[in-house]
């Protein structure tokens, strides 16, 4: 893919770099620059370029305002001691993005262009990554949307795929502490032959009314259980779970309504290697209740692009509470062993860092 570049006459000056780096929050500030690509079935993908920054003209008929027919990734860019950056596991995002084109009737763009944009804008805009005090990164947003303007429940013929990036602080700022969980007994998120296991904003949306009622609750993340019975545990509304047992096995549960997340599939290999095998399978509500009463699960972890991995503690539900677990030393292991990785810190035994510039 041949990628033309277009630098901005107005990037953002120095000085205000270095106060937005400070203290970049979260998805509010925005880099010099963004990653564009078409595709139409006669042309394919074409007319690849990094331009500058800015809004999108949108007809009030293009496609995706009507039938939402998009999808998205998250990932993250590192810069490391040395001052170099680098991106994790790119390729196991670009294959996601893969399935959920699939399962979005949308075309796939393959894995070495996707890499590729993501390289071309992160390289354009690499001083707007921080450095790693703090556990600060650039956060990279590819995604897809059908921008056909025409009414009509089809599959578009004209695709837009793009790339954004935003620098991103420590999810906790004031450190790592407990998430509490809050049990929808109304809303599933996904069911079988859905789109539960594609990113696309629909997923998000519909978790969206079922996180306001858990921060109503006072809680901080939502848990969905399976939509066929109500008794399986699925995920939060962004993140998947691990049950730690007190033999070492942990349990996650099984992919198929769920979102295949790449910092989930990365766990799973790590607490391998650190000796505390991982089983997907079914998990229902009463076998976490009881495990934790019982004191044969010991902790209960998630983890997300965002978050990494964060510790869960109580969960609650309409009438009743379940305590947080005992322990959250293997969690804590595992989320220090990961972000060691990805900043540089300690050895990458998978070949899961990919040197971007």
């Amino acid at each position: 893919m041949h990628i033309s570049t277009t630098p901005s006459d107005h990037p953002v000056a120095d000085e205000r770099l270095t106060e937005i780096l400070a203290n970049p929050g979260f998805g509010t500030h925005f880099t010099d620059h963004m990653f564009t690509v078409e595709w139409t079935p006669d042309g394919g993908w074409h007319d690849a370029r990094v331009t500058p920054y800015g809004p999108l003209t949108l007809d009030p008929a293009t496609a995706v305002l009507h039938y939402a027919q998009e999808t998205f990734e998250g990932m993250k860019a590192y810069r490391h001691d040395d001052g170099s950056v680098w991106t994790f596991r790119p390729e196991a995002n670009a294959a996601r993005m893969a399935r959920s084109s699939h399962r979005l009737a949308l075309p796939v763009l393959p894995e070495e262009d996707f890499v590729a944009a993501v390289d071309a804008l992160v390289t354009q805009d690499q001083r707007w990554v921080p450095d790693s005090q703090g556990e600060k990164s650039l956060y990279v947003r590819p995604f897809m949307f059908a921008s056909e303007t025409f009414l009509g429940v089809r599959p578009a013929q004209h695709v837009t795929f793009m790339v954004i990036c935003s620098p991103a602080g420590a999810y906790f700022k004031g450190g790592v502490k407990p998430v509490t969980l809050w049990l929808t007994e109304e809303y599933t998120r996904a069911g079988r032959g859905g789109m539960g296991a594609a990113k696309t904003g629909g997923n998000y949306a519909s978790s969206l009314v079922a996180q306001q009622e858990a921060i109503g609750q006072g809680c901080d993340q939502v848990v969905f259980l399976d939509a066929q019975e109500g008794r399986y545990v699925e995920e939060l509304g962004g993140m998947n779970l691990y049950f730690v047992h007190a033999d070492g096995r942990i349990v996650t549960p099984e992919t198929g309504t769920i979102l295949e997340g790449i910092t989930r599939s990365s766990i799973i290999e790590l607490a391998g290697k650190l000796g505390h095998p991982v089983e997907e399978r079914k998990l229902s509500i009463d076998e976490w209740r009881d495990g934790v009463a019982s004191g044969d699960i010991v902790e209960i972890f998630a983890c997300g692009t965002a978050a990494v991995v964060t510790p869960v503690g109580s969960l609650r539900w309409d009438g009743g509470e379940a305590p947080a677990p005992a322990s959250t030393d293997l969690t804590m292991e595992l989320r220090q062993s990961l972000v060691d990785i990805q900043y540089g810190r300690a050895e990458d035994p998978f070949g899961w860092m990919h040197r971007v510039c």
